[in-house]
């Protein structure tokens, strides 16, 4: 297991960088980056797989909400969706290699690695291994993060020098409709953290009086959270947490 830096722990931590499209910043974009470095923030991102194996920095499954495309972005190739304009700003979808040299280790970086599965099951393995060979050569901090287990440990098998950690969450039914009881009760229970060599997590912040329970505090890993959108939360979010990923408000 690789210790998170202390970087992770004392910086806020800009989710989906520091976006505003008021702004012309829209999230996961080069605008938003730049303006989460210029305020020396930490930054989380998403990354997605394209038809052709790229990883691509995007949060959704569906271009629809965030660009004026339709369809699935694992459906198209990374040519192609770097010039798919982001909605709210000038930029267009980057890649993961694109964000990489922007931050050249300037501030800590979080990477989330969306679920390819679907299921959050065994159907991974590409994204992870195109992530571990994009970072290969990075300088900085950074570290590794999913909600699914299965993509952690396919990660680690690629490289077993960045710290990785899991995304976790109380994982209601309501909110996760597709899982069956006993994946959802197995994820709420964090059982997979030693066999990941998790050495952080980052917890659904509505939830995090959860971990009172688990004994995370008395073990000492890190606890970060997500999503904290006001300073009143935020306060709030630092009695339990060690750390906050944030947005629509300065931290």
């Amino acid at each position: 297991m690789t210790a998170l830096p202390l970087s992770f722990m004392t910086r806020p931590i800009a989710h989906r960088g520091l976006h505003d499209v008021q702004n012309g910043r829209p999230e996961n974009s080069s605008a938003a980056i730049a303006a989460a470095i210029s305020k020396g923030y930490g930054i989380e991102i998403d990354v997605q797989l394209s038809k052709d194996g790229a990883a691509m920095v995007f949060h959704d499954y569906h271009l629809n909400r965030l660009t004026g495309q339709k369809g699935a972005i694992a459906q198209r190739n990374a040519e192609w969706l770097s010039k798919v304009a982001l909605s709210g700003g000038t930029g267009t979808i980057p890649t993961l290699k694109q964000i990489l040299a922007q931050i050249c280790g300037k501030v800590p970086l979080l990477i989330e690695i969306k679920d390819q599965d679907g299921n959050l099951g065994t159907n991974v393995g590409p994204l992870e291994f195109e992530v571990a060979q994009a970072l290969r050569d990075y300088i900085g901090d950074v570290a590794i993060m999913s909600f699914n287990p299965n993509s952690v440990a396919a990660f680690v098998k690629n490289n077993l020098h960045i710290p990785v950690g899991l995304v976790t969450d109380r994982f209601e039914a309501a909110d996760w409709p597709t899982l069956s009881q006993p994946t959802r009760l197995h994820l709420r229970g964090m059982n997979d953290l030693k066999k990941v060599g998790a050495s952080f997590i980052s917890h659904n912040q509505k939830y995090l009086h959860d971990l009172d329970f688990l004994n995370l505090k008395l073990s000492g890993i890190p606890i970060l959270c997500w999503t904290v959108l006001s300073l009143k939360s935020e306060k709030k979010a630092r009695k339990i947490a060690t750390n906050i990923t944030f947005e629509g408000y300065l931290a």
